[in-house]
């Protein structure tokens, strides 16, 4: 019977020890910060959402980003108001999301602090259209914690949106700034 449990005690160390040999670090936030600027002609257009949810694994670089559409906020509440109804129906369309990889990982040494550059791949939904997204960014480490920036930019019309200002009050292009510390 002393057998009997040794095999079983080695058994379950084993597999403890194997559990967390493949356990993978995840980090995540739900206030990192999100910026829009569609800014055109006169008027700005620019919001913020500091409600971001998202998550990041360490050994994969995958990430995940999505926020609620009508968690942007703007300087001007009527704009607000526009933004929600008449451009991203967020009533019909109310969150956004990015999931990729940082496709350089490898490069990222989470042990020391320090200022990373990262080549990000992945599929932006916005208005209930996917759209594939490549760009560029940072990733800075601090006390063994990441923080997430970039920015690029986006086509309005290829998410579907559409609105008698865009082109002339709206820019075509939209500039889309994550920040997001872990």
């Amino acid at each position: 019977m002393n057998k009997s449990i040794l095999k079983l005690a080695f058994v379950l160390a084993l597999g403890i020890f194997s559990f967390s040999a493949n356990a993978q670090k995840v980090y995540s936030t739900k206030t990192g910060q999100i910026f829009f600027n569609a800014t055109g002609g006169i008027e700005k257009i620019a919001a913020v959402n500091n409600q971001t949810d998202s998550k990041f694994v360490e050994q994969t670089g995958q990430m995940i980003f999505a926020v609620l559409v009508k968690g942007f906020k703007f300087e001007n509440q009527l704009m607000e108001d526009h933004f929600n109804e008449n451009y991203m129906e967020s009533s019909k369309f109310p969150k956004a999301d990015f999931k990729g990889y940082i496709t350089n990982i490898k490069e990222i040494n989470f042990a020391k602090d320090g200022t990373y550059p990262v080549t990000v791949d992945g599929s932006l939904t916005i208005h209930g259209v996917s759209n594939k997204v490549s760009t560029t960014g940072t990733m800075k480490i601090e006390k063994g914690l990441p923080q997430i920036e970039g920015a690029f930019k986006i086509k309005i019309k290829d998410y579907g949106i559409s609105g008698m200002y865009i082109g002339d009050k709206i820019a075509p292009d939209a500039a889309i700034t994550i920040n997001c510390k872990y």
